[in-house]
């Protein structure tokens, strides 16, 4: 399906349902356990399936009607498991508006999760700063967002047994988890520990100059290409969220260096183990 901003017809809402119903049903069939926390990985995290125990993989391609990742740096499995002793979901890569899919085919996932009973979804993700006082390698904890996408996964006929026509965003990111994030950065000893506001643009072409002073302007002090889909989706349907972002590299726009995905990948690789400690303590303190 490939809908990009025309209407959304009742048939293919319907489509979408039944697909969703049928990937509900596939996962409530395999796993051993229902989760109670979803954790979506992005770029260069992926690696904090290795404190999981009691844990089974699925890839996506082998559940019903899930996108494909065409991103290297993304795994694309279902892992399902505890990790701190709680019943976890993690979503080892992620989809993305700029490979092609519509907004809601990129938070399909969060969808079928949500309704398999999750109550709680952290996503991450790895990010460019735009804050001038922050280093690369910080984790922001999102205090709020920006969303630049040309696309809403709500957008068309609204199914009301997922959630509201029209959702609060008042606060989309609940306090409570916030706070208990911080205290865990606190906790460990993390340094470079920020809340800030990320915006979410199309992509796939990074910043120009100007571009990174437009955003500056309109109060970011992240961007990114990822995780407002799966954002609105999650809250759509009733769930606690919290954002956690990998500052990878800081955007000075009178001094732009090229910048390679590549570089993004590695700068978020070297600062997973710090972003790993602190989901780990946040799952165990919920």
């Amino acid at each position: 399906m490939r809908h990009g901003t025309r209407q959304l017809t009742m048939p293919e809402i319907s489509l979408q349902q039944q697909q969703v119903k049928e990937a509900v049903a596939f996962l409530r069939a395999r796993l051993p356990g229902l989760p109670e926390v979803l954790i979506q990985l992005g770029t260069g995290l992926g690696g904090i399936t290795k404190a999981m125990t009691d844990s089974i993989s699925i890839a996506y391609e082998e559940i019903p009607h899930f996108p494909r990742s065409t991103v290297t740096s993304h795994a694309g499995n279902l892992v399902c498991g505890r990790l701190a002793g709680k019943p976890v979901a993690v979503l080892q890569g992620r989809f993305h508006y700029y490979e092609g899919y519509s907004a809601r085919e990129v938070s399909f996932p969060i969808r079928v999760l949500s309704l398999l009973g999750v109550q709680t979804a952290i996503i991450t993700n790895a990010s460019g700063g735009l804050n001038p006082a922050w280093q690369a390698g910080a984790i922001m904890i999102f205090r709020d967002h920006l969303n630049l996408l040309p696309d809403n996964p709500l957008r068309g006929p609204n199914v009301d047994e997922w959630g509201p026509r029209f959702p609060d965003m008042s606060q989309p990111y609940n306090q409570e988890l916030r706070t208990l994030a911080e205290a865990a950065a606190r906790k460990l000893g993390l340094a470079e520990v920020c809340s800030g506001t990320y915006v979410c643009i199309p992509g796939p072409s990074l910043e120009t100059p100007a571009e990174t002073r437009m955003l500056r302007l309109l109060g970011a002090d992240a961007v990114g290409m990822s995780s407002l889909p799966e954002v609105l989706t999650a809250l759509h349907g009733g769930l606690r969220v919290l954002g956690l972002s990998v500052v990878a590299n800081v955007n000075d726009p009178d001094n732009l260096a090229p910048l390679l995905i590549e570089d993004i990948v590695a700068a978020a690789q070297r600062a997973e183990p710090r972003l790993q400690q602190l989901v780990v303590e946040i799952v165990r303190e919920m």
